[in-house]
């Protein structure tokens, strides 16, 4: 028996131009499909100025210090009900303990990945030094962002890591 013998395929230049262009070409549309995922789903800004930001620092600061001397014990407890509504208790008690009256406030649920998931939560008087509010956040890791005011200003804030279940 005879075996014809195939002749090796040649390698020209339009073969491997082809190859280049076809190979960036790949390269270039995975890119724009990454990209355009990466900046249709982002939204997790902290801030939009940094710049307006920084010229607030001083007064942030003064704000702090001001907390800082009320020596304020701030509890809070957020739990689920039996509805499966996110609910948040705040007791605010000053330095010799009594409770602190004339409180409004409001807490947000921040979500850790994009401002969008995030939850506002308005908290009603619940008696004297206490605060409650309910709103319907997923189970997950979140951000409380606790405001209280007193006479329309801002008398403290806390930024706490909890674990809603």
């Amino acid at each position: 028996m005879t075996r014809s013998a195939k002749k090796p395929r040649e390698l020209t230049g339009r073969a491997v131009l082809f190859w280049i262009v076809g190979f960036f070409g790949f390269v270039f549309a995975v890119n724009g499909v990454l990209v355009q995922a990466a900046t249709s789903t982002f939204g997790g800004l902290e801030t939009s100025s940094s710049y307006k930001a920084g010229l607030k620092f001083k007064d942030d600061m003064a704000s702090a210090a001001r907390q800082a001397d009320l020596h304020w014990t701030v509890d809070g407890k957020l739990w689920r009900d039996k509805a499966g509504e996110a609910v948040i208790d705040i007791t605010v008690r000053d330095d010799k303990g009594a409770p602190v009256t004339g409180l409004s406030g409001t807490a947000r649920l921040a979500h850790p990945a994009t401002s969008r998931l995030d939850h506002d939560v308005v908290l009603a008087a619940a008696g004297s030094g206490a605060l409650h509010g309910v709103t319907a956040a997923p189970a997950g890791q979140w951000e409380l962002i606790l405001d209280l005011d007193r006479g329309g200003e801002r008398v403290f804030r806390s930024r706490s890591r909890v674990t809603l279940k």
